[in-house]
């Protein structure tokens, strides 16, 4: 018993000098970054200011803010509307074929994001497979603009984070009480009211949390938006890459990084509270 108890405290004083270290250092010396002067000469300077702060009321600043959440957003629906028929497909699966498709949701994982997005570049490009198949079919005469738009982004930021919706779904679907579903159509509701009525409440959480998984990284995620949009599409981690290393301005960076954290903390906030309310909710049914 001893020996486990100072196991215990072990693992726990190394995890949470891996976090010190590792996060809240690095996010303390940040946040001070973003609070000091730019100049020339050096990187970061006194004395401390909330210029840089001020200086996010920019209409170019804000537009990108917009965009990033408008992007965001639309790739966390697009991917909810694609992974959940396949989650749930998955998840009433009996047979061996099961095990099968889970693999294949995670085998992206196994190679970097970064070469998976290169692949999407032979894909779109005038010369790749998408036009080549249309001209090749003749429904197009020349080569489609797929490749540097907005559309390329949004296709590289679902092709990337889908896993991260399908996952949770999956895990969710899995633990539904097949009982209940019988219960309701002996009860004379069919499939849409079944569906509207006890597996969307129920796979809620599920949504949720795959909304949340694919939200955060597309936010963030930089060199999709770099390779696929090219200078067209600008978003907040193209912005906070920008600051740091071409326009050597720190403390902006700094102050980007730390306003986009806030907002995402407030997100996870409230996913949190809201998924408390529902265990409460299901402790007291």
């Amino acid at each position: 018993m001893k020996h486990d108890s100072s196991f215990k405290h072990f693992s726990l004083s190394v995890i949470w000098f891996w976090l010190l270290v590792f996060a809240l250092l690095p996010f303390g010396l940040v946040t001070i970054a973003s609070f000091m002067n730019h100049s020339d000469s050096h990187l970061i300077e006194l004395p401390f200011t909330f210029t840089n702060y001020f200086q996010l009321n920019n209409s170019l600043y804000l537009r990108i803010f917009k965009e990033s959440f408008y992007v965001a957003g639309m790739c966390s629906i697009i991917c909810l509307i694609l992974g959940y028929p396949f989650a749930y497909i998955i998840a009433r699966m009996q047979n061996r074929f099961k095990g099968l498709f889970i693999l294949l949701i995670i085998i992206p994982f196994w190679t970097s994001s970064l070469i998976r997005c290169y692949s999407m570049i032979t894909i779109l490009k005038s010369k790749g497979v998408i036009n080549s198949i249309l001209m090749w079919l003749g429904i197009i005469d020349k080569p489609l603009p797929l490749l540097f738009t907005d559309t390329a982004v949004m296709i590289g930021l679902v092709y990337n984070l889908l896993p991260f919706m399908v996952l949770p779904l999956l895990t969710n679907i899995e633990r539904l009480d097949d009982r209940l579903i019988d219960a309701a159509r002996d009860l004379g509701a069919n499939r849409v009211t079944t569906f509207r009525r006890i597996i969307l409440p129920l796979t809620l959480p599920g949504i949720l949390s795959g909304c949340i998984l694919v939200f955060l990284p597309a936010m963030t995620i930089f060199y999709i938006p770099d390779l696929l949009g090219g200078s067209k599409s600008i978003l907040l981690g193209n912005l906070i890459q920008n600051q740091f290393l071409i326009a050597q301005n720190w403390p902006l960076g700094s102050t980007i990084s730390i306003v986009l954290t806030l907002l995402l903390a407030i997100l996870l906030f409230v996913y949190w509270h809201s998924m408390r309310r529902n265990s409460q909710a299901s402790d007291l049914l």
